[in-house]
């Protein structure tokens, strides 16, 4: 018999504040959290907005040396692990650690360190190369760092499948407990790729956001004028435990995951599949694995990005699936607030789907000012929505096609 999967702490670091209480807050207050980018000189480029973390002092969480060393998507990883263990109570120790892992998920690593490590190579100063370069750029160094940090040595594992890492991750953690290889696994995302190289990529591809002048309002997911995502940074981590685990050591618990789909478009690079055809296919999977009918959810995270196909095949894709009642249903995206956390989304929107849970307060999608005529659901355009809620959804999709689906509910013993 399969085990019940509970959350039982959250932590996050996001562009809305460094800890689960400020970001819940600012996230239900309607606040965005992109601004001009401050990390590097954006004279040259299409696009000088991003959604950067302010105020984070990773000497808070790591050991000083540490706190040097690593780089941001490191650090802030860690970081949402330390606030989700200490949120959860769970101890670590010599009769658990083999039965406690981590598997998280990161969509391009140490950007930053790459970009200035190549820099010193082609300016022939290559005895100026880090040793640490090559440790500190690969993205299976957050889940190896979190296992050595916190003592967790059962099941290790990361993903890099682009802006769906963090959900596969989660969702991957989720399958262990349920099948008894772990007892409490450590899962979610993490990305800091706000960096000269990153934009100017996203920008030759025409996918950015360049509402310069208005930067808050630049996140419009499903709006008419919607002209671009916005990168975000940051990082998402739950602690997920069997529920007879966390019973027995009388853990409080924010919501149960019930089901998990994945699906490939086998359609494009970048592009989602017409109609959102891959998108259909994965979260009716999410769905037959949680047992239940699309009639039962109330809420889903949505993807929403705030671009131009995303948004209409989420949106086409949506209706598909629940096309009995897909007006009724709310449908947001918080990535209107904290922008677009590529390989870090996933982490973040499964603790803010399990606070929509266990506090019954839909997030809203905040700049919907103008009302596609093709994307016409209800996007919660009004500000928070206090309801409850007893099932709920969240999706990442990634490039190459690659996507997932979570379903949570209400915890009910």
């Amino acid at each position: 018999m399969k085990s019940r999967v509970v959350i039982t702490g959250l932590g996050l670091v996001t562009p809305l504040g460094v800890g689960v209480e400020p970001t819940w807050e600012a996230l239900c207050a309607g606040k965005s959290g992109v601004g001009e980018i401050t990390r590097f000189d954006t004279t040259d480029f299409q696009t000088k907005i991003a959604a950067e973390v302010k105020d984070f002092r990773p000497a808070d969480f790591l050991p000083r040396k540490e706190a040097r060393r690593f780089e941001p998507f490191i650090s802030y990883a860690i970081a949402a692990a330390r606030m989700a263990i200490e949120d959860s109570g769970l101890v670590i120790d010599a009769a658990n650690e083999s039965r406690v892992g981590a598997i998280t998920g990161c969509g391009l690593g140490g950007l930053r360190f790459m970009e200035d490590t190549v820099l010193k190579v082609y300016g022939h100063k290559v005895k100026r190369v880090s040793p640490f370069f090559i440790p500190m750029m690969i993205g299976n160094m957050v889940a190896g760092m979190i296992s050595i940090q916190f003592g967790a040595r059962g099941p290790n594992s990361s993903l890099a499948t682009a802006c769906a890492a963090g959900a596969h991750a989660v969702g991957n953690s989720f399958r262990l407990i349920q099948n008894g290889k772990a007892d409490a696994m450590i899962t979610g995302g993490t990305e800091a790729v706000i960096t000269p190289s990153c934009i100017a990529g996203f920008n030759a591809m025409k996918a950015l956001s360049t509402r310069n002048d208005e930067p808050q309002k630049a996140s419009r997911p499903f709006e008419r004028d919607r002209d671009g995502f916005v990168v975000g940074e940051g990082s998402g981590i739950v602690i997920l435990e069997s529920l007879e685990h966390a019973r027995q050591r009388g853990a409080g618990i924010y919501a149960e995951i019930t089901g998990y789909g994945m699906s490939g478009d086998g359609y494009h690079m970048t592009s989602p599949a017409p109609d959102g055809d891959g998108a259909v296919r994965c979260m009716r999977a999410a769905l037959k694995d949680a047992g239940i009918s699309a009639s039962r959810i109330d809420y889903i995270n949505a993807h929403g990005t705030s671009t131009q196909l995303n948004d209409l095949y989420e949106t086409r894709a949506i209706k598909t699936v629940f096309n009995s009642r897909p007006r009724s249903l709310a449908v947001s995206s918080t990535k209107s607030m904290t922008g677009h956390l590529l390989g870090g989304a996933g982490g973040v929107e499964t603790g803010f789907t399990a606070l929509t849970l266990y506090h019954d307060r839909i997030p809203p999608t905040v700049n919907y000012d103008h009302p596609d005529p093709e994307c016409n659901l209800d996007y919660v355009p009004e500000g928070v929505r206090k309801t409850r809620v007893e099932h709920a959804m969240t999706n990442s999709f990634g490039f190459g096609g690659t996507n997932a689906s979570l379903i949570l509910k209400k915890y009910q013993s």
